[in-house]
């Protein structure tokens, strides 16, 4: 592929959003290792020392575009959550349906999205990035929280179940190569687990 930069490759006045998308593309296209600033100048067209106006380094393109594939990663959960059974069993279900599924859909965004260490997380607010995120989950799981009991002690458990066990799914461990779809691997049989969860609850 060539990387000889594009001419008009984005709109003016809207680099730094073109460099995210271009960055996006090249994670989408060739995983993590497929993401330096050069190459992602050359997507979007202009010169290799633009990126530097507008992040700081490396770390710093993986941040913004871990920002904006939290956006993603929560359109996906809350369209799942939309289109599924409205009971507070079925919401919990369909979120992570929906998780799963971008995990499926973009491997590379998801490993960018919870690959930065603690210090780059707290540098450029990851953590306000993924609030929303969280906030679905967070809601999803209120119904099942026993009486007495802190609310996050029941979130940590689905999330731990549900990340685990994507980052498992799209790392091949149960199908390979890797799966198109949630239908292809054993979503219904383990996320079963959560029918444990808050028998009160329907």
């Amino acid at each position: 592929m060539s990387t000889k930069p594009k001419k008009n490759a984005h709109h003016h006045g809207n680099l730094r959003a073109a460099l995210i998308d271009a960055g996006i593309e090249l994670l989408e296209e060739g995983g993590l290792e497929a993401l330096t600033l050069r190459k992602c100048a050359a997507k979007a067209g202009v010169s290799h020392a633009a990126p530097a106006h507008h992040f700081d380094g490396l770390p710093g393109l993986k941040a913004a575009i871990a920002i904006q594939s939290f956006s993603m990663f929560s359109q996906s959960m809350s369209e799942a959550a939309a289109a599924g059974d409205p009971s507070p069993r079925g919401v919990l279900r369909s979120i992570c349906r929906g998780y799963l599924q971008f995990g499926i859909s973009h491997p590379a965004l998801l490993k960018t999205m919870f690959g930065l260490g603690a210090t780059e997380a707290l540098k450029y607010d990851l953590q306000g990035a993924g609030r929303r995120a969280y906030d679905i989950l967070r809601e999803a799981c209120a119904p099942f929280v026993p009486d007495g009991t802190a609310p996050e002690i029941v979130e940590a458990q689905v999330w731990s179940l549900i990340h685990g066990f994507t980052l498992l799914y799209i790392g091949g461990q149960f199908v390979h190569p890797l799966p198109l779809s949630i239908e292809d691997g054993p979503f219904d049989q383990v996320t079963a687990l959560l029918d444990h969860l808050g028998a009160s609850a329907s």
